[in-house]
């Protein structure tokens, strides 16, 4: 949908303690992660004070009033925790142009509280019907990602 101009969000909520909700109220959201930069500040509102905005930088300017890029990365930037990445390039440079989704999960690895062992096994769980190499693709892209982000930050 938001490559045709139509807004996506998924709300998603990890916790040891029962969830009353799936849903998450505005001001209250841990991470966003975003493959598009327009979608991450859509959803500023649901972040909490402390919260990270984790985006890729490559836009899909689709609609004829699309923001300024470096309009929407300075909104971004002026959250106090925020990652943003080149994910498309990263991925489309590792021969796997559709990995974007997961060099931006990557990036958020650190702060999503799974190891990034947890998170490659789901992955391999996930994937493994399409084979090895499928599987490798994407752990590759969470490790670029996981690269980037503490690129990012030490730039900062």
């Amino acid at each position: 949908m938001s490559q045709r101009g139509g807004a996506v969000q998924s709300h998603l909520r990890l916790s040891t303690e029962p969830i009353h909700s799936d849903l998450i109220p505005a001001g209250h959201c841990d991470l966003i992660l975003s493959v598009e930069p327009m979608e991450a500040l859509r959803y500023l509102p649901f972040l909490s004070p402390d919260g990270w905005v984790v985006s890729n930088r490559t836009s899909f300017a689709n609609i004829d009033d699309y923001p300024d890029e470096n309009a929407l990365f300075e909104e971004i930037k002026k959250v106090n925790n925020h990652i943003l990445l080149h994910a498309t390039d990263l991925a489309r440079d590792m021969g796997f142009p559709k990995g974007s989704n997961m060099v931006v999960l990557g990036a958020a690895t650190r702060l999503i509280g799974l190891t990034a062992h947890a998170i490659e096994t789901a992955v391999t769980k996930m994937f493994g019907a399409k084979g090895a190499e499928v599987v490798d693709m994407n752990i590759r892209a969470l490790k670029a990602g996981a690269d980037a982000a503490l690129e990012s930050q030490q730039e900062r």
